[in-house]
């Protein structure tokens, strides 16, 4: 377990992302149905995974929904569980006002069935702007009335841009910080933030160690990073990784994932889970052996900076 900042939470070093648990088959490709997303919930609580990342917006709720259901269903949360959720607009709209923020706090309380949610991000605040959000009657305004009422225990953001996450660290209301994809095998533009967050004393909570899946089957079958095509310059150093990784006898998934979870700046990794099966394969990984020869040999491929888009995005 690790400490997340200063909050006085600890963390394993596996969070489980839920998002997948929702049934987004227009993403994903596959259904979940209700029961296989319930015991995969009570398999993480029963089994050493008691970190559980979900969000207002995932399916529409089902996914809080069906983790509520299965924290009745284990008889409650037990006392060193540890459920985040998110706040998110109003499902098609762009409304992330301070009254929608209150309204999906509510939400995630009913369905989650917890009086007290013990953390809770802001979401992907890049949907509205930063004085917006931190303005009058904006979204962080009710995040801490909210906070001191004690119905959110720790108030995180979770993002992707990193200049805009820096924004929202620095204005000291935020004990958590949760990043996507920006701090994976071939792309670091995350470690000013991390840094910050450490000099700071805020928990930094890295999710998509696998870029989408690239990091995790290879670009043979994944030639996506972060939901876009990706570069020829990035496949190719994937390529040459799978080929380090071949070399030692380990697979790149578990490089991709302990690449996270060897930064002691890092509280925890947010990997999605889909199946009961799926921890034990997560477990697998982090627990395979790595020789240091092997990260020194990846050394030169990992390369600082943003990755995987086209010239035209930036994510």
């Amino acid at each position: 377990m690790r400490p997340l900042g200063t909050t006085g939470l600890t963390v394993p070093p596996i969070c489980v992302g839920t998002s997948a648990l929702g049934s987004f088959p227009a993403q994903y490709g596959y259904e979940v149905d209700e029961r296989t997303a319930i015991d995969t919930i009570l398999a993480a609580l029963e089994h050493g995974f008691p970190f559980i990342d979900t969000s207002n917006e995932y399916g529409g709720g089902a996914s809080e929904l069906r983790i509520g259901r299965a924290i009745a269903e284990h008889g409650g949360l037990p006392s060193d569980a540890l459920v985040a959720t998110k706040v998110d607009p109003l499902p098609g709209s762009q409304d992330f006002s301070g009254e929608r923020v209150r309204r999906s706090v509510e939400e995630s309380r009913e369905r989650l069935g917890l009086d007290v949610l013990p953390l809770v991000y802001l979401h992907d605040p890049e949907k509205i702007t930063f004085e917006e959000a931190t303005g009058p009657g904006g979204a962080l305004e009710a995040l801490l009335d909210l906070r001191e009422a004690g119905v959110i225990g720790h108030l995180g953001v979770a993002g992707g841009p990193i200049e805009l996450e820096l924004a929202y660290l620095r204005t000291g209301a935020f004990e958590v910080v949760l990043s996507h994809n920006r701090y994976t095998l071939v792309d670091s533009s995350a470690e000013e933030l991390i840094a910050e967050c450490a000099a700071r004393g805020v928990g930094f909570v890295n999710a998509a160690p696998f870029g989408g899946g690239m990091l995790a089957r290879g670009p043979q079958a994944v030639p996506r990073y972060c939901y876009q095509p990706a570069g020829e310059e990035v496949i190719a150093r994937v390529r040459r990784m799978e080929q380090v990784c071949a070399d030692h006898g380990v697979q790149l998934a578990a490089a991709a994932l302990q690449f996270s979870t060897r930064d002691d700046r890092v509280a925890s990794t947010v990997v999605g889970m889909s199946s009961p099966e799926r921890l034990a394969q997560v477990r697998d990984l982090l627990e395979t052996p790595i020789p240091d020869g092997m990260w020194s040999d990846l050394a030169d491929l990992i390369a600082p900076g943003r990755a995987g888009f086209h010239p035209a995005a930036d994510g």
